[in-house]
């Protein structure tokens, strides 16, 4: 039993489990919008079971595949399935675990759900490939998380409606954009194995400048949604602390210095996140 544990630990530390905080919030933004309020009980839990199956899924198929790759590269070459810790095999298991559990989820919520829970499956998958031969790696990662704002949209109204698109749009443009700094981190690793990146294509000035545009993009999405769902004073208040949150998170990689990679990519991209569920629980919870 303490071998289990054990392995468990591992794994949930392998999939960086405590960072589901980047996208579970931006799936119950999506949730509160398209109920007008709070969901049922029933919808929330499986909501919530949906995201931790896909994104646990994702991971886990993103280390599998990458793992000798990551035994390459001295900043990953620790991680548990080079290093050892864990089993291929056991990681499989896992991830068919978690696969069920998000087809479970979706069956639980409507049909509508579960019919599109092969496409999301299929963008996670080609994730995990997408840089042996495409630059645009990031961009398809935005489209994994997008799913949970669409997803949760679905699950509440059985529908795939504008704004939950454009929901998902500012999900994809702010992940996007923050993967691409985080990336910035393996560029010569990535050079030497021939690996793709926009920070491989563009360098880091090109890559933080791409990342800032993304960024414009992701808070003017966030305006049209304000505007099309005519929604109030709360949900403008996040509009503007989520702004501030990301040019302090480029502010601190001003001139290319990326000594404060850790802070502006774990710490702000958390904030922003929840900051923005709260102030749309506010702004939803007080019309």
């Amino acid at each position: 039993m303490a071998d289990i544990t054990t392995k468990i630990k591992i794994f949930l530390e392998m999939i960086k489990f405590s960072h589901t905080i980047f996208a579970l919030p931006f799936a119950l933004t999506g949730a509160l919008l398209a109920a007008g309020g709070l969901p049922t009980i029933h919808q929330a839990l499986w909501i919530i079971l949906a995201m931790v199956g896909a994104r646990t899924a994702a991971m886990a198929m993103n280390r599998l595949i990458d793992a000798g790759i990551d035994a390459r590269n001295p900043r990953t070459a620790a991680r548990a399935i080079p290093a050892g810790l864990i089993s291929k095999g056991l990681t499989l298991f896992f991830i068919v675990a978690a696969t069920a559990l998000m087809l479970i989820s979706a069956q639980m919520l409507n049909p509508l759900c579960l019919m599109l829970s092969p496409i999301a499956l299929f963008f996670l998958l080609l994730y995990s490939y997408c840089k042996r031969f495409t630059a645009l790696a990031h961009v398809v990662l935005g489209v994994c998380l997008a799913a949970a704002p669409i997803g949760a949209w679905v699950a509440i109204r059985g529908t795939i409606d504008p704004p939950a698109l454009v929901l998902g749009g500012v999900v994809l443009f702010w992940v996007a954009g923050f993967d691409i700094l985080y990336a910035l981190q393996d560029l010569e690793f990535d050079r030497s194995a021939s690996l793709h990146s926009i920070p491989v294509l563009l360098g880091v000035t090109g890559s933080i400048r791409t990342a800032r545009i993304f960024h414009t993009i992701m808070v003017s999405l966030l305006f049209t949604l304000y505007n099309f769902m005519q929604l109030g004073a709360f949900f403008l208040c996040g509009i503007l602390v989520s702004t501030a949150m990301l040019i302090y998170e480029h502010w601190l990689l001003r001139n290319g210095d990326l000594s404060k990679l850790d802070a502006a990519f774990f710490n702000m991209n958390g904030y922003i996140s929840v900051a923005l569920l709260l102030f749309t629980a506010a702004d939803v919870l007080t019309r």
